[in-house]
């Protein structure tokens, strides 16, 4: 079951989070989904099964250019996990129509996402769900 989730879920959320971002720490990314899911122009689906949060996605409303959309605002996946256990289930497919739902009641006629250049499962996920590669980049930084 998907359902959207608000703000006393910011601690499943964070969880969740943390498998697909382990460089935060859980009570770092706790406080900033308690802020985000305040906010109107952003949204975190999860997927239960058996009582249990086994997955969650997260979008958001994106008015800055999107690489290779034309309109704006643009729905945006910030980012989609699924436990190992509950993958090729169909889980993040759904979260992620979940998410293009909430991007077209918000008004946005187009969606967008991203990957890192070696993720070749979220590539093929992306991929597999619809997404045209728009381009592919290497950001640089150095201290000054």
């Amino acid at each position: 079951m998907i359902r959207k989730a608000e703000q006393s879920d910011a601690k499943a959320v964070a969880m969740l989070a943390d498998q697909l971002w382990p460089d935060h720490e859980e009570g770092e990314l706790e406080g900033e989904f308690a802020q985000l899911l305040q906010q109107e122009d952003a949204a975190v689906f999860l997927f239960e099964q058996q009582g249990q949060e086994v997955g969650f996605a997260q979008c958001a409303l994106r008015r800055d250019y999107v690489e290779g959309t034309e309109s704006s605002p643009v729905g945006y996946l910030e980012g989609v996990y699924v436990q190992e256990d509950a993958r090729h289930t169909g889980v993040a497919r759904a979260l992620l129509g979940a998410c293009e739902s909430w991007a077209r009641e918000m008004g946005c006629t187009e969606f967008a996402s991203d990957c890192e250049l070696d993720n070749c499962d979220s590539l093929r996920f992306h991929l597999a769900c619809g997404f045209q590669e728009a381009n592919r980049i290497i950001c640089f930084t150095k201290q000054l």
